[in-house]
């Protein structure tokens, strides 16, 4: 018979650790999230999880500043030898270009023509990077970030999070054909985006808090499609103003105005190479989104 090994040992994660360090050198826990550019409660959590994890207090929060406990001492000096080992690690395996991989998220309707452009000057000035860039809902892409997935992300949300490097206004509005000139008879036929997208949400929530009746007449996977399904007159959608542009739709006044969103960009590093990609990515949304008062704060925050 096979024997099976059950290892009961603390596996240390080094976010974990890395926080409980932040921690430890800064005295608070609002000090370490500045420095990692990260939230207070974010910061908690991980300390929580790493307390959990061995079954001890690490720190002392009824102190100010913050102290370690006895546990907590002898574990610090192990943390920063973990952390730093990790460091060395990452260097000695990387291949002999030196080159990294950095992981971007974003929505699909920022994905144009000018963002992929910006994606390849960057790549080609920063050789050593490898771009790996994926395209999704925001929810999705801001729950795979905090999962550490994403190196980098800009995400659409109600509001931007405390840790957001900057953000810039979304605004959106219920899109109709040109050639509807009548109001929506009851059902009122929507063009959606699939389960889980935010325009599909408040369009929804917005139809039935006004007691209206409705009915999916279309589901479309891609901002094209479902454009090009409104285009049509096969529905009413709500999506952002600044996309529809090149397509024969207006927006329709039958319905109570869109809250805006923002479109929010998130960032784990603070290298030169995520700066200069977060300078990029700021340039472009500013300009394709109007929003032009917006890049130099991204840039500087970055």
């Amino acid at each position: 018979m096979p024997i099976i090994h059950i290892y009961n040992d603390p596996v240390f994660d080094p976010r974990l650790l890395e926080a409980f360090v932040a921690v430890a050198d800064a005295g608070s826990f609002t000090a370490a999230a500045h420095r990692l550019h990260s939230t207070q409660s974010t910061i908690s959590q991980q300390i929580g999880r790493l307390e959990g994890l061995i079954g001890k207090a690490l720190l002392d929060r009824s102190t100010r500043p913050v102290k370690l406990t006895p546990v907590g001492e002898r574990l610090i000096g192990y943390a920063r030898r973990i952390l730093a080992l990790q460091r060395e690690a990452s260097a000695l395996l990387a291949d002999p270009s030196g080159s990294r991989t950095l992981k971007v998220g974003l929505p699909d309707d920022l994905m144009t023509a000018t963002m992929s452009q910006g994606f390849a000057h960057f790549a080609q000035r920063y050789r050593e990077i490898r771009l790996d860039v994926t395209t999704g809902l925001s929810r999705d892409l801001s729950r795979q970030f905090r999962a550490g997935e994403f190196d980098v992300v800009i995400v659409k949300e109600p509001r931007a999070q405390a840790d957001a490097r900057a953000s810039f206004p979304e605004p959106l509005a219920w899109i109709e054909a040109t050639k509807q000139w009548q109001q929506w008879p009851e059902p009122i036929p929507l063009v959606a985006f699939p389960p889980g997208g935010l325009y599909r949400d408040q369009m929804i929530e917005q139809i039935e808090a006004a007691g209206l009746r409705w009915y999916l007449a279309f589901t479309g996977n891609s901002l094209v499609s479902v454009l090009r399904a409104v285009e049509a007159g096969l529905g009413v959608s709500v999506l952002p103003v600044a996309t529809i542009a090149p397509y024969a739709v207006q927006t329709c006044r039958q319905f109570a105005p869109v809250p805006p969103m923002v479109l929010s960009a998130y960032a784990w590093e603070q290298d030169a190479a995520t700066t200069a990609l977060l300078s990029v990515l700021a340039e472009i949304v500013s300009i394709e989104r109007g929003a032009s008062n917006s890049a130099d704060g991204f840039a500087a925050e970055a």
